[in-house]
């Protein structure tokens, strides 16, 4: 039986309603309008302070084999109205067979912690185009995002113990156990027991035996010694199978065994009970063994609210493996990030000039800058063609300023001032000599990839080079502190101006 999922072209990974919309784009014969859309998310996940961006590399990958097959076509002629009358003309599969993308992305690097409602990926390009992404880009980046924040807060949390991702058994499907493999390594894993994932995504892999294999033999003495001798080189003893203490004398029995033959016993397991109480006890017998330097590992349904308990609770234990709370992001399963416009451009002929002027929206360059209002504050959207700029100074980063890039008050020339969103009367000047980095960087050009991914390994160390800039407030996970977020004052009055025209309206 053929895997249908992977058989066949991705660009029908979306939603009915962006093709719904592509079809009305290419019916007014508005396709070709020129828009910007930002991708961003609106909190933090898990109660946090932060963010890690992921899932990017996914992104180029999906938009450098961006197409529609043959066989799509097919199928989207099959699907009917309400009136039970083809949906879509014909004409409209041959412009789609024919559709090129050509979008220029930029995006913030995988790795970078970042904050609510800054644009992760920014999409330029015909309207046409930038809706077809929409919810292809959000799947990609929204779970890899929240996988790899969930693993950043448990590195936090273990500190310099090894950390495992034990998940596969537990992900939603085969796509969100190998996603999630691979954004908890960037995250701050140090392996996983997914060969696959390994295979992939050149992910050390790491794994001991299951309770049947200690079942299959009469006794777990001998399941032990079976164990070690046909894998001398990678003995870690699973010792809660019938009673732990007890499998921890046997798996002391095993190890001076090991050692007589030029090998080590590398670590025992304990996957139920009292796991501060029994990692105490097992580290008294190793340590009265001569076992000082075999490790302690520790599962069970851990997350980094129980792992932080366990440490303080004086657990000897130095390797974790987390599996289901970590790969399904268990206590928040969405990142929640949203896909907005927020501007939009068309051949300027005297007519749509004198459109544009009548509706007295921003106007930036060209650009007719637009937004969604809501009676929510926090769903209200920015408007205008955005990037980040990330302030620092020798203890790291300071602040994140939003700005528009169309807008004169972006310029890197001059000082700025940061608006509080959430208080207008809270401002922030940064003189025009203040270190920084604008974080959106150019990754695609007319569709043509011109940014080279890191390698994981380096992605993944970013991560924690990021985290080490973070004032410790931000990472804590009661409370965390605010890590400063606002926009450029010029982006901000015209998003006030904006709001005002809408109210009225």
């Amino acid at each position: 039986m053929t895997n249908k999922l992977y058989d066949t072209s991705l660009s029908l990974l979306t939603d009915l309603y962006q093709v719904t919309m592509a079809y009305g784009y290419w019916k007014t014969k508005t396709s070709e309008k020129e828009a910007v859309f930002n991708l961003y998310f609106r909190k933090n996940p898990f109660g946090g302070g932060f963010t890690i961006a992921c899932g990017l590399a996914n992104v180029l990958g999906y938009i450098e084999n961006f197409g529609f097959s043959k066989k799509d076509l097919r199928y989207l002629s099959t699907l009917k109205g309400n009136d039970g009358k083809p949906m879509f003309e014909p004409e409209f599969m041959d412009y789609l067979a024919d559709l090129k993308l050509t979008c220029d992305i930029e995006a913030i690097p995988e790795g970078t912690v970042v904050f609510p409602n800054e644009p992760l990926i920014r999409v330029r390009g015909p309207i046409l185009q930038c809706q077809l992404l929409e919810t292809p880009l959000l799947n990609l980046v929204n779970f890899e995002s929240l996988i790899a924040t969930k693993a950043a807060r448990l590195r936090l949390v273990v500190e310099k113990d090894t950390l495992l991702e034990f998940g596969l058994r537990r992900a939603q499907g085969i796509d969100g156990g190998m996603t999630a493999s691979r954004a908890a390594y960037i995250g701050g894993c140090d392996a996983t027991s997914n060969v696959l994932a390994g295979k992939l995504y050149d992910i050390p892999v790491g794994g001991t035996h299951a309770h049947s294999w200690v079942m299959s033999f009469a006794d777990e003495q001998q399941a032990f010694d079976a164990y070690a001798e046909v894998l001398p080189n990678n003995v870690t003893l699973l010792v809660d199978t019938y009673d732990s203490l007890q499998g921890v004398k046997h798996a002391i029995e095993t190890g001076r065994k090991l050692v007589q033959r030029g090998y080590k016993l590398a670590a025992i397991r304990l996957d139920s009970g009292d796991l501060a109480y029994l990692s105490i006890e097992a580290r008294k017998l190793l340590d009265a063994a001569g076992f000082e330097d075999t490790g302690i590992v520790a599962s069970n349904d851990l997350d980094e609210t129980i792992i932080s308990s366990l440490r303080q609770q004086g657990a000897k234990i130095n390797i974790w493996g987390v599996g289901t709370k970590l790969v399904t992001a268990y206590d928040q399963p969405a990142l929640g990030g949203v896909y907005k416009l927020a501007a939009l451009r068309q051949e300027q002929s005297a007519e749509t000039v004198k459109t544009t002027e009548q509706t007295d929206a921003p106007r930036t360059n060209g650009w007719e800058y637009k937004m969604k209002l809501s009676e929510q504050a926090i769903k209200i959207s920015t408007p205008g063609i955005q990037q980040v700029r990330r302030f620092r100074d020798e203890q790291g980063f300071v602040a994140d300023m939003i700005y528009d890039t169309e807008s004169l008050e972006g310029s890197a020339s001059q000082a700025t001032t940061m608006i509080d969103p959430l208080d207008f009367t809270k401002r922030r000047r940064f003189e025009a000599d203040r270190p920084y980095e604008d974080l959106l960087v150019p990754v695609v050009k007319s569709s043509k990839r011109i940014y080279e991914s890191p390698d994981i390994h380096t992605v993944r160390e970013k991560v924690q080079t990021q985290l080490a800039n973070l004032h410790p407030g931000v990472k804590r996970f009661v409370n965390p502190h605010t890590y400063p977020v606002g926009l450029e004052k010029g982006l901000h009055e015209l998003k006030t101006k904006l709001i005002l025209k809408l109210r009225e309206g």
